[in-house]
């Protein structure tokens, strides 16, 4: 009979303090998340050094209520794993160091997690048939990748933006139309309200590289409309400007992942990341999907956004392929996709 493997998953890469229990990379026992947003709300985006202290606060909490929840101990977990790269140093160092000192403590294996890895691997909680390989787009504040899923444990990026990030570009148009931070649930929210074809931005295309993404120009494009409106004290229409920009997004995202799954002979897209349960994308995806019979995957919500189930369940496959991080892991704020350097 097969042993229940149970892993602590420890998250601190941004504005969310997080811990999270899961029993054999699938199964969610537990995942408690304590935001930041109200806070950096007042700044109008993350303020970094506001984040560490507010991780430092809240971090033993957390990992007290996820262990609760769960109704075990210490003791019976088998690994602690942590997000270790890529996001702010100063975040992910409040983890890291608490990751560290439990595993010591308790005398317990430490695994280091990629955030951007984990992302990907939330697709597994809902999806219990989902194995590599399979494509996936990651959409988040920071990144934007096309990546092919090879194994749990290996991937390959495919396409990536040349500039700013998809949920990047979402916070900068919210804040110039006046919505404020977090960007993207506000402007996803509006656009229902506007006409996605009111106004014509730029989809952008980068020479020779076919699956890359650039959102730099569609944000300047907006930016550029506004300006102009204020010069000829023309009203804007925020909703179909909303509209209009996150069109503009969605269909190069979707445009560019069906293309790669066609080209790269994969039958399946998951979809991951906090811009992952953007409405729009998901309906234009679906659409795209099912247009060139891919079958599309997307976490629930609660598992796009920044959180620790989605470390543990990745850390389970690191743990079951022998990953192992010393005491002198470190944070490394620019940690990239299948580096492995903790080891």
């Amino acid at each position: 009979m097969k042993q229940d493997v149970l892993v602590l998953g420890i998250e601190s890469s941004c504005d969310e303090t997080a811990a999270a229990v899961v029993r054999n990379g699938r199964e969610v026992l537990s995942n408690v998340i304590s935001s930041q947003i109200a806070i950096h709300t007042m700044y109008g985006g993350v303020v970094p050094e506001i984040a560490s202290r507010k991780h430092i606060e809240k971090i033993n909490q957390v990992i007290t209520e996820a262990l609760q929840t769960a109704e075990l101990t210490l003791e019976q977990i088998d690994a602690v794993s942590v997000t270790y790269g890529p996001g702010l140093v100063g975040a992910l160092l409040v983890g890291v160091g608490e990751a560290k000192a439990i595993a010591y403590a308790a005398g317990k294996p430490l695994v280091g997690v990629h955030h951007i890895e984990g992302h990907i691997a939330a697709n597994y909680i809902e999806h219990p048939d989902l194995e590599p390989p399979f494509l996936c787009l990651v959409v988040s504040g920071g990144h934007t990748h096309l990546v092919q899923v090879q194994d749990y444990n290996h991937f390959e990026i495919i396409g990536r933006t040349h500039d700013d990030a998809a949920g990047e570009a979402f916070d900068k148009v919210a804040r110039a139309i006046g919505l404020g931070y977090p960007g993207g649930p506000k402007i996803d929210k509006l656009a229902r309200e506007g006409n996605p074809h009111a106004i014509e931005f730029p989809r952008a295309k980068i020479e020779g590289s076919a699956f890359d993404f650039s959102f730099s120009g569609v944000k300047s494009a907006v930016l550029n409309y506004l300006n102009v409106c204020e010069m000829k004290g023309t009203e804007v229409n925020r909703a179909d400007v909303a509209a209009s920009f996150q069109q503009a997004v969605v269909d190069v995202l979707v445009e560019r992942a069906v293309a790669a799954a066609r080209q790269l002979g994969e039958s399946r897209i998951a979809v991951a990341g906090g811009v992952a349960s953007n409405s729009a994308l998901r309906t234009e995806m679906q659409k795209g999907c099912d247009a060139a019979g891919l079958e599309l995957l997307y976490p629930s919500p609660i598992y796009c956004t920044d959180n620790a189930a989605m470390i543990a369940v990745q850390g389970y496959y690191e743990y079951m392929a022998g990953t192992r991080s010393g005491l002198d892991l470190n944070a490394v704020p620019n940690l990239k996709i299948g580096e492995r350097v903790q080891n």
